[in-house]
């Protein structure tokens, strides 16, 4: 289903007047195993831990959080498994890996009316994949749970569209809880992530639809604002796929560029 303007015009009248849109996390697919990633980060000097398995998926996780969001390192664990999933998620990082390897793959926005707005969405007739459920076995052997969903669209080079998502339990337990658990220590409450740039072919088409759908502030000609970061949209010169290329992370001591499983992470 191809999103027109005037879908995306009835989105943002879906979205005026409902609750604030932060960055939730960033997906980048990897070909390594969580425990891997997240041992290569610590000896970096950043905080990373391993998240868990998506048992329906196939898929699991490493996890490195800052104040407000974090970034998912997803990783096949059960190929077979993955391959019959037909999640649009897990469609999207196949899709990747097998046609450029690693590197991150889309955006996720938190919110707390998401079965309000698949409703909304549906009795317009915007198609949508419908709240999909989702859990995760943490390695201490908790059940995180929470919603998702996603607007329909062809997964393809082009720049995929952010998806939503409702946690089970609100941000404060859900940070303590990760506290408790070791996901977070005190170093990763003093990171943020301040940018996530885009290498597009068109960026002022997409910043018309970007800017429209979340009902964002337009900062400069490249520049759209959520809560918690900035989404910046360049034009992509020699790319052959439209997709997040690189972030920038505020707060540590490392305070360098690195290019880590073809992502670029700028430590400010």
């Amino acid at each position: 289903m191809l999103i027109t303007f005037i879908d995306i015009l009835i989105i943002w009248e879906l979205l005026n007047g409902g609750s604030t849109l932060y960055l939730d996390h960033i997906v980048h697919s990897v070909k390594k195993e969580p425990g891997e990633v997240a041992g290569e980060w610590i000896e970096k000097g950043i905080h990373a831990a391993v998240g868990g398995q998506h048992t329906q998926w196939g898929t699991y996780n490493a996890l490195l959080y800052t104040r407000t969001s974090y970034i998912e390192w997803l990783a096949v664990e059960h190929e077979e498994i993955t391959k019959m999933a037909k999640h649009p998620l897990i469609d999207l990082m196949l899709h990747d890996l097998n046609s450029s390897g690693a590197g991150f793959n889309t955006i996720c926005i938190r919110t707390t009316t998401i079965d309000s707005l698949c409703n909304q969405l549906e009795e317009r007739g915007i198609k949508t994949s419908g709240v999909l459920h989702a859990e995760r076995k943490t390695t201490s052997g908790l059940v995180r749970k929470w919603k998702m969903l996603f607007l329909q669209e062809e997964i393809s080079n082009d720049l995929p569209l952010p998806f939503f998502i409702e946690w089970e339990e609100s941000d404060e337990t859900r940070y303590l809880l990760l506290q408790e658990d070791g996901t977070i220590d005190k170093s990763n409450l003093e990171l943020s992530i301040t940018t996530c740039e885009f290498h597009v072919g068109n960026p002022r088409e997409v910043m018309d639809k970007w800017k429209s759908y979340f009902q964002l502030i337009e900062k400069d000609e490249q520049t759209l604002l959520l809560e918690n970061t900035q989404l910046v949209f360049k034009q992509n010169l020699s790319e052959t796929k439209e997709r997040l290329v690189s972030i920038n992370i505020d707060g540590s001591n490392l305070h360098k560029e690195v290019t880590y499983e073809q992502a670029i992470y700028r430590f400010l």
